[in-house]
């Protein structure tokens, strides 16, 4: 049995999987994959969703399937209506948008990350360079209010700028971050992110995985 993950680009296909198989791994005896499927940004996102996920969970194989999930940075995407201006609204807009999207797939659930995946990164100060974990700090405790004016990545690009005399790179740097994060650690600083994993449990649990 199998989640399959649709994200929008590289940085998600590298780190999700490992990210996401080792905290399931922790949960449940099974042995659960972890399939991603990349996008080529938020636009071929939008336009390709629906279809894609209609062939996953109509083929041969779909009873492997425990569910499709979508993932998506809150920032980036501007296809949101003007009058959702707050986190929350654009996040609880674009969830029934997209699981609206996907009609008669029940199996289809939509989660955001807020900011961007690299929100999580800033729960714990220990897996950075010590001249950039000194400059995260204490600053950032809630660091999915890092927001749409200074968004993760572009933030830890300005810290890794100022202190390591480099630019951060999302497919390189992120990734090794990635590999040195407890998922429990960041769940518990990052709400958003642990409602997106405890709904994977909460999805095994109902496919009868033990």
């Amino acid at each position: 049995m199998k989640f399959i993950i649709f994200v929008e680009g590289k940085t998600e296909r590298n780190i999700l999987s490992d990210f996401i198989r080792r905290f399931l791994n922790v949960k449940f005896n099974d042995n659960i994959g972890v399939q991603i499927v990349k996008f080529n940004g938020w636009p071929d996102f939008k336009k390709g969703i629906a279809k894609k996920v209609n062939i996953h969970l109509k083929s041969p194989k779909k009873d492997e399937i425990i569910a499709a999930i979508g993932l998506l940075d809150l920032y980036g995407p501007t296809f949101f209506p003007e009058d959702k201006k707050t986190a929350l609204e654009r996040y609880d807009w674009g969830k029934k948008y997209f699981e609206d999207e996907i009609v008669g797939q029940s199996k289809y659930k939509h989660f955001f990350a807020v900011h961007e995946t690299e929100a999580w990164l800033l729960s714990d100060t220990k897996i950075f360079p010590l001249e950039v974990a000194k400059a995260i700090s204490d600053k950032f405790q809630k660091p999915e209010t890092v927001n749409f004016d200074n968004p993760p990545a572009k933030l830890l690009d300005n810290l890794y700028s100022q202190h390591l005399n480099r630019s951060y790179k999302k497919t390189v740097d992120g990734k090794s971050l990635f590999t040195k994060l407890e998922p429990e650690t960041a769940m518990k600083k990052c709400p958003k992110l642990n409602e997106f994993l405890n709904e994977l449990v909460n999805l095994a649990n109902e496919a009868g995985i033990k």
